[in-house]
């Protein structure tokens, strides 16, 4: 079992960019140039290594190796925007490993690209990227080539070094519980389960219940046998259900009109463990929006668009529009989710001064709509 928090310092120590391995700042899924970057870089590091895991960390500084961290990032259908746009698309998938020295909600990403043995290809165009363009890794560069690539093993006995390097130890898994429950998280309620006399899961929440159901928020929930974040909100609640094989994760989100809010089911994530040092993550997208009165809705979306125009202008805002302005994200996808096409990319077209406001829970509530966006699309 391979300790992500060590292969992701391994990697960074022993490596500079190179056939089987880059790094990011950080990713951005909400634009077309941000995807087309991303999967390029998967076709090349794909095409480069079909013998081979191949790796992009994210959260690094490009010139001095930095962790600085990255936003909680939920991967549950980030295989499904690779599917929809490459030919022969290799299996991906993408970690958020917790470091000690970041705040709480902030990881280091870790994508991993399974080796596979067909060339990688774009069935279709996105942003500048044309339709059966493909690309590789020459070095530290991702280059685009028309030529056939060849079968290569270049990076076998590198990468499996690595990774043997960087397997789990008791004293490893030990030292994480007890940071998670003593340090971590000593504020709040933490609790842990071994699985299979192998794995070990670690929760901490404020609990709240509701009508004989128990619900946790400010939820943090590790598979700490390889340091890597299952789950993290500042802001939506979740349900824990667990026996002997499986822990389960369904996350609610709070929506609602003119301080009237709901809880409504978003997702179902269960992992289940296996007697032979395996385990399965499963995900049901749950999220069936809400429906308003289109009359209403109209007033509503123009009233939050009126706050956007004034925001993008740099005109002051009134003492109400600035508590208004937290909400403006869920209620512009409550719009979209309505029939309001242009709703999304307006509130897209806010983000950096989302990002720049005073208030960080504007920002917070923007990134959390995104990722239930985001969900909806690739599901």
């Amino acid at each position: 079992m391979i300790n992500k928090r060590l292969l992701i310092k391994n990697l960074l120590a022993h490596n500079d960019e190179n056939s089987f391995y880059d790094k990011k700042r950080q990713l951005n899924l909400h634009t077309k140039e941000g995807k087309a970057k991303f999967l390029k870089h998967i076709c090349a590091l794909s095409n480069s290594n079909p013998s081979n895991n191949s790796y992009i960390v994210v959260g690094v500084e490009d010139a001095t190796n930095e962790i600085v961290g990255d936003d909680f990032f939920d991967d549950s259908r980030i295989q499904n925007l690779v599917n929809a746009f490459l030919e022969n698309p290799p299996k991906i998938q993408y970690e958020n490993v917790p470091f000690p020295s970041l705040p709480k909600d902030k990881v280091v990403g870790l994508v991993t690209i399974k080796p596979k043995s067909k060339t990688s290809y774009f069935k279709k165009g996105i942003h500048t990227i044309v339709a059966n363009s493909t690309f590789v890794r020459r070095g530290s560069n991702t280059s685009p080539t028309t030529e056939k690539i060849p079968y290569s093993k270049q990076n076998i006995e590198t990468v499996i070094s690595l990774e043997n390097n960087s397997r789990n130890s008791i004293s490893y898994t030990l030292e994480s519980v007890l940071d998670f429950i003593n340090n971590r998280h000593k504020d709040l309620e933490s609790n842990y389960k071994v699985f299979k006399e192998l794995f070990v899961v670690c929760w901490a929440g404020n609990k709240k219940k509701v009508r004989d159901k128990m619900y946790y928020s400010r939820v943090d929930i590790e598979l700490v046998n390889e340091q890597v974040k299952l789950f993290y909100s500042a802001l939506d609640e979740v349900s824990i259900a667990f026996d002997e094989d499986s822990f389960s994760i369904t996350e609610y989100v709070s929506l609602g009109l003119n301080d009237k809010t709901s809880f409504y089911p978003l997702e179902k994530v269960s992992i289940h463990f296996f007697d032979n040092g395996y385990y399965k993550i499963d995900t049901q997208l749950l999220f069936d929006p809400p429906q308003y009165n289109k009359k209403m809705l109209h007033h509503i979306y123009n009233a939050n668009n009126a706050i956007l125009v004034k925001l993008l202008k740099g005109v002051v805002l009134q003492p109400s529009e600035k508590r208004d302005l937290v909400n403006v994200p869920h209620t512009l996808m409550i719009c979209y989710l309505n029939g309001f096409e242009d709703a999304k990319q307006k509130l897209i077209d806010a983000k950096p001064y989302l990002k720049a406001f005073d208030n960080p829970l504007v920002y917070v509530s923007f990134k959390e709509v995104m990722r239930i966006l985001r969900k909806m699309k690739y599901d």
